[in-house]
């Protein structure tokens, strides 16, 4: 299967991403990963995109889609993957179906994942990390600390990232709805897209990712093909 997970920041979308292409036994594609891969090795496309990571810049479209060419043209994504983070943009959108095409393959399918403002901002902003092992994580509402301000693992310290402030994550919000938004529509249009609520338990929306593609049981709640 040839999937594209698609949704805000908060959503959850890294999470599902890895655990839908684990399910499904296809690869995960995710852009973060390939830029890192092209600077790791030092490549044409990971120089230029490091060069404009440093300047404080989103990687341009050009190179973006240069790494996702040359990782669909790996065998392995001839059994299948699901692109986490790509297409953020129609224009990525439309170079992507120009590259499918040319290897006489389509999406099979579009997961949307929704989630109101207000949760998104919720989730992220409430988010706090230890000093000392910032894999240790905690929400000041859904998983708080036994001693605020402390880490219940190691006593260290919790903080907000200058990310997971309100301002911010509302900003990232703005983005994604002027940007990104717009692909839901582009693949709507082509009738690929399932909206799966991103709400609930780590499983319970995988659940309804593989009701949504045919692979799970049809009676979980939270799926719609608006």
């Amino acid at each position: 299967m040839r999937i594209l997970l698609i949704g805000p920041p908060g959503a959850g979308k890294g999470t599902q991403a890895v655990r839908l292409a684990a399910h499904l036994s296809i690869q995960h594609i995710s852009t973060g990963d390939l830029f890192r891969e092209h600077i790791d090795q030092d490549t044409e496309l990971g120089q230029n995109a490091h060069a404009q990571m440093r300047a404080g810049l989103l990687v341009s479209d050009e190179v973006t889609i240069g790494v996702i060419k040359e990782r669909l043209a790996r065998p392995d994504a001839e059994r299948g993957f699901l692109l986490d983070g790509f297409p953020r943009n129609p224009a990525q959108a439309e170079a992507l179906d120009g590259i499918l095409a040319d290897s006489d393959s389509q999406l099979n399918a579009v997961l949307d994942l929704g989630i109101s403002e207000a949760e998104v901002v919720s989730r992220i902003a409430g988010r706090r990390l230890c000093r000392k092992d910032r894999e240790h994580i905690f929400h000041v509402d859904y998983s708080p600390p036994e001693v605020a301000g402390a880490c219940d693992a190691c006593g260290g310290e919790l903080y907000q990232r200058d990310d997971d402030r309100e301002a911010t994550v509302r900003k990232r919000l703005e983005v994604y709805r002027s940007e990104t938004a717009p692909v839901v529509d582009h693949y709507r249009a082509q009738g690929l897209v399932t909206t799966i609520s991103a709400l609930g338990q780590v499983q319970e929306v995988l659940d309804r990712a593989l009701v949504a593609i045919g692979r799970g049981r049809a009676d979980v709640s939270g799926t719609s093909d608006c």
